[in-house]
């Protein structure tokens, strides 16, 4: 019996031996994804999977397609867990920003908000045929506006169990799990206990918890108990997305906060984060306003800003909420694409409210802020954070480089880390600052999101694996992107295999769509 086992343990390597390899990858040096030092060895591939790794593959098929890596790092495709291309990557499925980035999977339906329907989605991903992978998760907002609207309520009864059965279906069509937005509509408005109630549902089909918490400024340590109740009382693996600490009231908090993510990891709780390399977030303008004041949706906030009344209760929130942050004015708050006057994209909001004739004032500011949203939400990027604080969690071994970003269209001026993200943790943090190593950083890009959100066979540079794989020169790579020019591609990725296919040929874009829609239940 126990060499019949043997026998099976061995079957799949066996079968692969028996393997020519379509395309060879030589005279690089893998980093495998596991965390382990380089090694040397040729990388063997057929059809989408890694059939061989070992040396003298090369020599050994001379009839074989062969890519020279000349000494550069060859590693898996890197999986970003923190996506919003939903809408995005079917206008442009080529998905350039993440593919010259190095990015072979992503992770979507961050933040809440996912698609209504996941079956439709999945398999418009794989009718559309994609240059990456995709994932998603089930958007909690999504669920509560298909559940109960955009009400400032607790659910009924029978609202739970449609949330529920919502809930339920997303998993059995192939979400990876749930994501909160809680500072985002309807999901502000929802008490712990209904969170908690979801998540149960996506931890009965093995799906993880991601979470844009409830705050991330003052009272970010309640939200990261907040966080850490609902993965305890679900018993599910938690995600905190985009970890940080915002406002200048906050700076150096990060040895508190990522404290006690740690804390939590030693008393056996599964909970990691994600973070992009930036001291700058970037989300809508209508964060801006107090949460009272969008219950209903936009159309009801602009009924409320034309009652005078109401307006002036709006902007004493307003007031309330820079005071606490102790900020005197919006400047730190920059337009990312305002779609009804482009003029407005890449100004901060003091510069457009004195570029509207008006007198640098808070009041003057917060109203050119609602006029802004009596038009139309924006798009922005808000410079709120510290690179002490940043560099800190950069270190956090359980902690995955995220773009937060979605597929670009070219258009406004969106931050840059929809285009460098990863480039930025190879460039800066491990080569200029070394502040983590080359392998640990590949690790925290492949194997780890790989693991915490299930992707089955993804991750690693292994036989069997699927053979999503990068060449790159650890020396040369670079993020290009920046606030003031965003849309430029990272340089350095010479290479890029998505499920066998060569998606970048010598450092260009062939315009292959190998990509395939990953689903949980798989």
């Amino acid at each position: 019996m126990k060499q019949f086992f043997f026998v099976l343990f061995l079957l799949p390597a066996i079968l692969f031996a028996q393997q020519t390899p379509d395309l060879i990858i030589t005279n690089g040096r893998i980093v495998d994804g596991t965390g382990n030092s380089w090694y040397r060895a040729d990388v063997g591939v057929k059809g989408n999977r890694i059939i061989a790794i070992k040396k003298g593959l090369a020599a050994q098929y001379p009839n074989a397609k062969t890519i020279d890596a000349r000494n550069r790092v060859v590693s898996p495709g890197f999986i970003d867990v923190h996506a919003h291309i939903e809408g995005g990557v079917f206008e442009r499925p080529t998905a350039d920003n993440y593919i010259y980035d190095g990015v072979t999977s992503v992770v979507t339906g961050n933040c809440g908000g996912a698609a209504d329907d996941i079956a439709v989605f999945l398999k418009k991903i794989d009718k559309t045929t994609t240059s990456i992978n995709v994932a998603t998760l089930a958007g909690h907002n999504t669920i509560r506006r298909l559940g109960m609207g955009l009400d400032n309520r607790k659910a009924t009864p029978e609202e739970m169990k449609k949330m529920e059965a919502l809930m339920l279906k997303a998993m059995e069509d192939g979400a990876v799990g749930l994501s909160t937005g809680l500072i985002y509509l309807p999901g502000m408005y929802s008490p712990t206990q209904e969170i908690v109630d979801l998540a149960k549902v996506a931890a009965s089909k093995g799906g993880v918890y991601a979470t844009h918490m409830r705050y991330e400024g003052t009272r970010v340590d309640e939200a990261i108990n907040e966080t850490l109740t609902i993965g305890r009382e679900a018993n599910i693996p938690v995600q905190i997305s985009h970890f940080k600490v915002t406002g200048k009231n906050n700076w150096g908090r990060s040895t508190e906060t990522l404290g006690m993510v740690e804390e939590a990891r030693k008393q056996g709780y599964d909970v990691t984060i994600d973070q992009y390399p930036y001291t700058a977030s970037s989300t809508n303008l209508a964060v801006t306003v107090p949460d009272w004041a969008l219950e209903g949706g936009l159309d009801s906030l602009r009924v409320r800003l034309k009652n005078p009344e109401q307006r002036k209760k709006i902007i004493d929130g307003m007031a309330q909420a820079l005071k606490a942050a102790k900020r005197k004015d919006y400047a730190y708050a920059v337009v990312a694409n305002f779609s009804p006057d482009s003029s407005f994209n890449g100004k901060n909001i003091s510069q457009i409210n004195q570029g509207l004739g008006n007198k640098k004032k808070f009041i003057n500011e917060a109203n050119t802020i609602l006029d802004m949203l009596a038009r139309a939400n924006a798009q922005m990027i808000y410079h709120t954070m510290n690179e002490k604080d940043l560099a800190h969690f950069m270190k956090y071994p359980f902690n995955m480089p995220a773009a937060d970003g979605g597929v670009s269209n070219g258009k406004g001026m969106p931050h840059p880390r929809g285009y460098g993200t990863n480039a930025r943790v190879l460039a800066k943090y491990v080569r200029e600052e070394k502040l983590i190593g080359l392998e640990e950083a590949v690790r925290r890009m492949t194997s780890l999101p790989a693991t915490k959100f299930n992707l089955k066979d993804r991750g690693l540079i292994m036989e069997g694996k699927f053979a999503d794989i990068l060449i790159f020169d650890e020396n040369t790579i670079q993020d290009m992107s920046v606030y003031e020019n965003p849309h430029q591609f990272t340089k350095g990725i010479e290479y890029v295999l998505v499920n066998g296919k060569l998606v970048i040929n010598n450092g260009k874009h062939t315009g292959t769509r190998s990509g395939i829609a990953l689903r949980g239940n798989q």
